[in-house]
């Protein structure tokens, strides 16, 4: 495509006079690609069904004359004043039975289908208006969709579509009843229509009816995008389109949402959005780029990559000198083929005065602006031969929506969470410079010689099948405590001792288990001391089962602790509680030694390797996360081609 490194553009909110030397400026940095438009309802469509695209158009030809071409977003995450108030039925209700007022953005119900109109025929006059105009190539419907929803809607209009979503996924309300345990607290239905969306109650929640609300709101979400792609693709079959994701945000499933997309982008901002928030660890951002590409397992683009200061209210850290461009090229190195920054310049008005963009408040270039415009002009020729190159991992990290859902609903220890015992996992990896891909629960484990499978809480006879047939053909898996707790309603399971089936892969059963709260339990492991963190399974193992860890306190000190059981060509680790980084890295050193897994290279820490490759040919990025100098050591011989001396990268 030759499209690489762009940014996001506010026209609207700058005088036309200022236009010309906004797009000189882009032209002279290097940049070819802007996103325009999806905050611009009112702009757009000043009054019901008078349409106004006429400054966009401008806006469009005068950056096509610097070849500059655009990606218009559809307006549908800031409805206009004139909408909220003659139809105040868009308005979402919050869990506590408020409606949620106008002044902010995303303040609608996506169920109501006053709202969903308006949302189709402002989508179609777009589509149908640019379809032909040579400077569009794509689109990016709506913005960050699940971003600003909470808990979404519990107005009249999303009870309904809840209760029609339940009928359709249970077919009886006895299926329900089963499913959702209704008999406790005397919660039975008598017809779908009795259903309540799960506003505050006087006390308790049912598990069950939380995680299908949950679901449920991401299906809505999905329905919502679906609504928009499938108009867009009607007029406009040339164009691609994208939408914005946010790393671990979890409102949508985004592996489905991805299905209605021809790629995935990315909202990247490693700098912090609050005053306490210091630059995001170089494992966070790289786990964030790399949950990212694997929604579709295909190269992405940055749709906001950060350009200066991040803050709303209040303010992140600066970027120091050369950061800017180092967070650029983590995330080319991660699979990104394209980078669009936020923002132009920093915008005077609204809620977001203070989340700085390349150019500041003066509009005057400044470092920013130079230090991404050198940085774009060195890499912009490497860009072209790096495009449908991608990462290529032997570790795989299992994410599951449903999991990280059923878990918030119950953390059972306050302090255990989901998504921070995967991003444990993958930040041990990292530090041994091992490259990792997520996995949906239904993907290719095949791919892997190393799955990682943390907190299988909920657990199917379809997904053991998998785990079983993985290990069975030779794959090294990672289970760990709370493994099988479930089903898939959110329902104990009964008929046997944890992990239920899965315990003929790992070789132990849980007998019992201890949430720690504040409490830190030692653990030996290879004649050294960690500690074990928030819970403590304590299990029961078989003959032939190999004990590489046990508790050293409390009244189960000498206790297995981490087990590995041989099955098929392959084996099950079985960790029974959250280690410390130390434990961690031990543990995850040795799996990862056991299953021939190929680090890229060795480094001092705060520097990361990453490497993309396409047709036999490897790209090894090595980024230094910190002030100094750093050094690091690679088994073959590289050519270097950009950032440093000419010659082998090796013992640089």
């Amino acid at each position: 495509m030759g499209i690489h490194f762009g940014v996001d553009y506010y026209p609207e909110h700058w005088p036309r006079e200022r236009w010309e030397t906004d797009a000189r400026l882009m032209k002279e940095m290097g940049l070819s690609v802007v996103r325009m438009a999806e905050f611009s309802w009112h702009k757009l469509e000043p009054q019901e069904g008078r349409y106004d695209f006429s400054w966009l158009d401008d806006a469009i030809a005068l950056l096509g004359s610097c070849g500059i071409r655009t990606i218009v977003g559809t307006p549908t995450a800031a409805p206009p004043a004139w909408m909220a108030n003659r139809y105040p039925e868009i308005l979402p209700v919050d869990r506590e039975g408020r409606t949620r007022g106008f002044g902010g953005r995303h303040h609608d119900c996506q169920s109501n289908p006053v709202y969903r109109e308006f949302v189709r025929k402002i989508v179609t006059a777009m589509a149908i208006h640019y379809k032909d105009n040579p400077n569009v190539i794509g689109w990016q419907p709506d913005n960050e969709l699940g971003n600003s929803h909470h808990d979404l809607c519990m107005c009249s209009s999303c009870r309904k579509s809840f209760q029609g979503w339940l009928e359709k996924k249970y077919g009886t309300v006895d299926r329900l009843n089963e499913a959702w345990g209704t008999a406790f607290w005397s919660q039975e239905y008598n017809e779908f229509s009795e259903v309540f969306t799960p506003k505050i109650t006087v006390t308790g929640e049912n598990p069950s009816a939380m995680l299908d609300w949950k679901c449920f709101c991401s299906d809505l979400i999905v329905d919502f995008m679906k609504e928009q792609t499938e108009i867009i693709r009607r007029y406009c079959p040339n164009h691609f389109i994208t939408h914005n994701y946010m790393g671990f945000a979890d409102k949508v499933n985004y592996y489905d949402l991805g299905k209605q997309l021809d790629f995935v982008s990315h909202d990247q901002y490693p700098g912090g959005f609050f005053a306490d928030a210091s630059h995001e660890r170089g494992d966070m951002t790289a786990s964030a780029l790399d949950v990212v590409r694997s929604f579709k397992k295909q190269n992405f683009w940055i749709m906001e990559q950060q350009s200066g200061i991040t803050g709303w209210e209040v303010m992140g850290r600066a970027p120091a000198q050369g950061q800017l461009s180092m967070w650029s090229l983590q995330s080319v190195a991660h699979g990104a083929d394209a980078v669009v920054y936020f923002r132009w310049r920093v915008c005077a008005m609204g809620t977001e005065q203070f989340w700085h963009g390349i150019l500041p408040h003066s509009g005057n270039p400044g470092s920013r602006y130079h230090e991404l415009k050198e940085m774009i002009r060195n890499v912009s020729p490497l860009m072209e031969r790096l495009e449908g190159s991608m990462p290529v991992p032997e570790v795989g990290i299992v994410y599951s929506f449903r999991q990280n859902y059923a878990l918030q609903i119950q953390p059972q220890n306050r302090a255990m969470s989901y998504i921070e015992q995967i991003q444990e996992y993958y930040r041990a990896f990292y530090e041994r410079q091992i490259p990792v891909d997520f996995v949906p629960e239904d993907g290719d484990f095949g791919n892997y010689k190393l799955l990682a499978a943390p907190l299988q809480y909920l657990m199917n006879p379809e997904l053991e099948e998998r785990y079983f047939n993985y290990v069975r053909n030779g794959g090294h898996l990672i289970l760990t405590m709370r493994t099988g707790v479930k089903n898939d309603t959110n329902l104990c399971m009964t008929d046997r001792e944890l992990p239920g089936r899965l315990s003929e892969l790992t070789g132990s059963e849980v007998l019992d288990y201890d949430c720690l709260r504040d409490v830190k339990v030692p653990v030996i492991c290879q004649n050294t001391e960690y500690t074990a963190r928030n819970w403590c399974d304590l299990m029961r193992v078989r003959e032939g089962v190999e004990v590489l860890a046990v508790y050293a306190g409390e009244f189960y000190a000498g206790e297995p602790c981490v087990t590995r059981n041989n099955y098929g060509k392959g084996c099950c680790y079985y960790v029974g509680t959250e280690p410390d980084q130390a434990l961690m890295a031990a543990l995850v050193g040795c799996m990862a030694d056991a299953a021939g897994i190929t680090e890229l290279g060795s480094a001092e820490e705060g520097v990361e390797l990453a490497a993309r490759e396409k047709d036999g040919k490897r790209w090894l990025f090595a980024i230094n996360h910190t002030a100094g100098e750093r050094t690091y050591t690679v088994d073959s011989a590289y050519r270097m081609i950009y950032g440093g001396e000419a010659g082998n990268a090796e013992g640089v």
